[in-house]
């Protein structure tokens, strides 16, 4: 009967153990954003991104519509903003500003040996619930490819690589606040 007593005992001590432990960590919970947004949704509930235009010297056809939607796609995947065609309450627009192509390390035959294509990007945002948060600002990035290369070749790959560091660097700047 003792036995019996005390096993009953430690099952019953196991059991709060448990119900305390359950208790603990649900009272005590960590909250982690891993899309780095700090945006109060309770007063920013939409953004607007106007078409960029490419006023660039060097055109590439598609890199304006590209990085439009590039940036439109960032901030669908990572807020829970509604996406209006103006009027937000954060907006966002601009321009390509440079489209370049640099001769890079020169080889043995004086001939270069990379090329560096770097695109430029000026960007105004407006911030319509806390005015102080707006700013313009330029942004760019660059990849480098083998100069044997046509740049016809490489620049898509190249273009979608840079279109997402520049996204990146202006959704770090708009709503992650890094």
């Amino acid at each position: 009967m003792s036995t019996l007593l005390h096993n009953h005992h430690s099952a019953l001590r196991y059991v709060r153990l448990i119900i305390t432990i359950v208790l603990l960590c649900h009272s005590c919970t960590i909250s982690y954003k891993f899309n780095g947004a700090s945006i109060d949704y309770t007063k920013i509930k939409t953004i607007s991104v106007a078409d960029f235009t490419n006023n660039a010297a060097l055109v590439y056809a598609p890199l304006a519509v590209n990085l439009t939607d590039g940036i439109k796609d960032l901030y669908q995947r990572q807020t829970r903003l509604e996406q209006v065609r103006r009027g937000g309450n954060l907006e966002l627009e601009g321009e390509i500003t440079g489209y370049n192509l640099t001769p890079m390390s020169v080889s043995a035959d004086s001939y270069a040996a990379e090329t560096k294509l770097t695109i430029t990007v000026k960007v105004r945002f407006t911030n319509n619930i806390a005015p102080e948060e707006s700013f313009e600002k330029t942004y760019s990035a660059y990849q480098t490819f083998d100069a044997s290369q046509m740049l016809t070749d490489v620049q898509d790959e190249l273009c979608n690589t840079m279109i997402a560091e520049i996204a990146d660097q202006i959704y770090n700047d708009t709503v992650a606040k890094w």
